[in-house]
C-alpha cells in the first residue's frame, strides 16, 4: 500500500509542475497589459515592470517563479494595492471551503440514498421521484436553481437569509444550490451502477445461498457500485471546494470565484497564477485522493498498481 501511496504522489508532484509550467507560460502569451493606461508615464512602467521583476528575460522569470512557488509564494496582487495573493486566497478560500463542505455533505450523501433507493424500487413511484429530481439538477443551470430558492424560501417564505454569509441560517440556501447538481450526478451514477451490478454473478450467488437481502444489498451491491461514484469525486469536490463564480455572486459571499473571474478581467497575472495553481493543486491532490481509496475499496487495483 506505501508503494502504491508513493507513486499517486510522485505523480501528482509531476502534474503539479507540467500546470505551474502551462500556466506560466499562457498567462505570459495573454493579449493586453496589466500595466497598460492613459495616465501611466513609460517612466512608471518601467519602474512597475522592474518591481515585478518583468524587465528581466522570461527564463529567469520562470525560475524565480517556480523558486518562489516552491516556498508557497505567489507573489503580490498586480491590481490590488499591498495585497499578497498568499493573503487574497487565505481570506477568501475559507468562505469557498466551508460552503463547499456544506454543499459535498448534502449532495453526497443524499445521491447515495436517492440513486440506492431508485435501484432497489426500479419502476415505482420512488423510483420515479428520484429520477425527475436527478433530471432537474442535471439539466437546470445552478443559477436558475439559486434564483428560485431565494425567492421562494427567502423572497416569499421568508424562510431563510438571501444574500451574504454570516451565520448557520445563511449556509442553507448556497449549499442546497451549489450542490443540487452534484447530487443528481451522484444519484444518477449510483442508481446505474446498481442496476448494472445486481445482474452480477455473485449476486445471484449470494441470494441462492440463501443471505439476507440487507447483507447483500449493503455487503456487496452498494461496495461494489460505488465505484464508478469514487471515479466522479476528485474533480467535483476540487470545483465544490474551491467555490462556485456564480453562486458567490448570487449569496454575496466573499469566496475565490469573484477574485479569480476579477483577476482574469484585471490580467492580474500573479493572481491568475497562484489561484490557477492552487485550485490546480487542490484538484490534482483530490484525485490522489480517489485513486488511494481505489485501493482500499478494491485491493485488486492496489495490485495492479505496483
Amino acid at each position: 500500500m506505501r508503494k502504491y501511496i508513493l507513486k499517486r504522489l510522485g505523480i501528482s508532484l509531476v502534474t503539479i509542475w507540467v500546470l505551474a509550467t502551462v500556466v506560466f507560460i499562457l498567462v505570459r502569451l495573454m493579449p493586453g497589459d496589466p500595466f497598460t493606461s492613459d495616465k501611466m508615464t513609460p517612466e512608471i512602467k518601467a519602474n512597475i515592470e522592474r518591481y515585478y521583476g518583468f524587465d528581466k528575460p522570461l527564463i529567469e522569470q520562470y525560475f524565480t517563479y517556480m523558486a518562489n512557488i516552491a516556498k508557497g509564494d505567489f507573489g503580490y496582487s498586480m491590481k490590488y494595492v499591498n495585497q499578497s495573493v498568499n493573503k487574497i486566497i487565505a481570506d477568501s478560500f475559507p468562505y469557498s471551503f466551508d460552503l463547499g463542505m456544506r454543499a459535498l455533505s448534502l449532495s453526497i450523501s443524499m445521491g447515495l440514498v436517492f440513486g440506492i433507493i431508485a435501484a432497489l424500487y426500479r419502476g415505482r413511484q420512488l423510483d420515479y421521484v428520484c429520477v425527475i429530481i436527478a433530471i432537474i439538477g442535471t439539466s437546470v443551470p445552478d443559477f436558475i436553481i439559486g434564483a428560485l430558492l431565494q425567492y421562494f424560501f427567502g423572497i416569499k417564505w421568508g424562510l431563510f437569509p438571501v444574500a451574504q454569509y454570516q451565520g448557520i441560517k445563511y449556509t442553507v440556501l448556497p449549499s442546497v444550490a451549489l450542490g443540487f447538481y452534484t447530487l443528481a450526478m451522484v444519484s444518477r451514477l449510483m442508481r446505474a451502477s446498481m442496476l448494472e451490478v445486481v445482474q452480477q454473478d455473485y449476486i445471484k450467488t449470494a441470494k441462492s445461498k440463501g443471505i439476507s437481502k440487507f447483507r447483500i444489498t449493503y455487503k456487496h451491491q452498494i461496495r461494489n457500485a460505488i465505484m464508478p461514484v469514487v471515479t466522479v469525486l476528485g474533480p467535483t469536490v476540487a470545483s465544490v471546494l474551491t467555490g462556485t463564480f456564480v453562486i458567490e455572486s448570487i449569496y454575496a459571499i466573499p469566496g475565490m470565484g469573484k477574485y479569480y473571474v476579477q483577476s482574469v478581467q484585471n490580467l492580474d497575472y500573479s493572481l491568475i497564477l497562484g489561484m490557477t495553481i492552487f485550485y490546480g493543486t487542490f484538484l490534482v491532490l483530490a484525485n490522489m485522493i480517489v485513486d488511494i481509496l481505489y485501493g482500499v475499496i478494491d485491493p485488486r487495483i492496489r495490485v495492479a498498481g505496483k
